[in-house]
């Protein structure tokens, strides 16, 4: 696959140049990765802490042309399921969160933010940007559950070697968009979901209930069926965990 990796010291976001960014014919997949970022987010108007040149920074754009625009969610699924797989190595008691938070145990370790570019022909750009925790000790913002692999392995890791294994996974999962091969995507990520098929305790605008996760759409929408035996549907952000 023709990826093109451009690296900074730093940057204000990683997610924020690839939007300027205009990829020359023929690169299939740009990566932008950054030992710090002064002005990087997550998902809405979160923030992510990140120690300079402690953890990963990477934003990574395609062209996916040949996605129905209402399965574009499949490019979240995929990126999760690549920094599952990766971390696997590592340690267990790895899963996807969803929408696409990667979490050991009960505590997270990674999240992404997506931004997309609609074109009268469909997808133009999709812009995966993933902080992901590695060797910082500690975390003094807000976030209530953040953790690092450092801390879950009680030693340091190697940032680069990691870089690398999660860029190749997700080459490979990329591939099975471009082969259409949707079904098996969405089996890894259903296969990697945290707290699947229990029921635990959640709640939305109208309060607190227990419910089970049943599945997630490829649009995005998460699917729970209460204690009641009702089935819920909800959009990012309709939804809270509870911990």
């Amino acid at each position: 696959m023709n990826t093109k990796i451009l690296r900074f010291k730093e940057i204000d976001s990683t997610n924020r140049f690839l939007c300027h960014y205009q990829a020359p014919e023929g690169e299939e997949m740009t990566v932008a990765v950054a030992d710090f970022q002064t002005a990087g987010c997550g998902m809405g108007t979160n923030t992510w802490e990140s120690q300079p040149g402690q953890n990963l920074l990477y934003s990574i754009l395609v062209h996916p042309h040949t996605l129905p625009v209402r399965r574009q969610f499949l490019l979240s699924m995929a990126q999760a399921v690549a920094l599952k797989e990766v971390l696997d190595e590592y340690t267990d008691g790895i899963t996807v969160k969803w929408p696409n938070d990667i979490y050991w145990h009960n505590q997270k370790i990674s999240g992404t933010r997506i931004d997309t570019a609609l074109s009268s022909q469909g997808i133009k750009d999709f812009i995966l940007g993933t902080g992901l925790n590695v060797n910082q000790r500690a975390f003094r913002s807000q976030a209530p559950n953040p953790i690092s692999l450092c801390q879950i392995l009680g030693h340091p890791v190697d940032r680069e070697q990691l870089f690398q294994k999660v860029i190749a996974a997700f080459e490979q999962q990329y591939a099975l968009i471009t082969d259409g091969a949707y079904a098996q995507i969405s089996e890894q990520y259903h296969d990697a979901l945290y707290r699947a098929d229990e029921l635990h305790a959640y709640r939305d605008r109208d309060g607190t209930f227990r419910a089970a996760i049943q599945r997630v759409e490829d649009d995005g929408h998460l699917l729970l069926r209460d204690s009641a035996g009702t089935l819920r549907r909800y959009a990012f952000k309709e939804l809270a965990f509870i911990i």
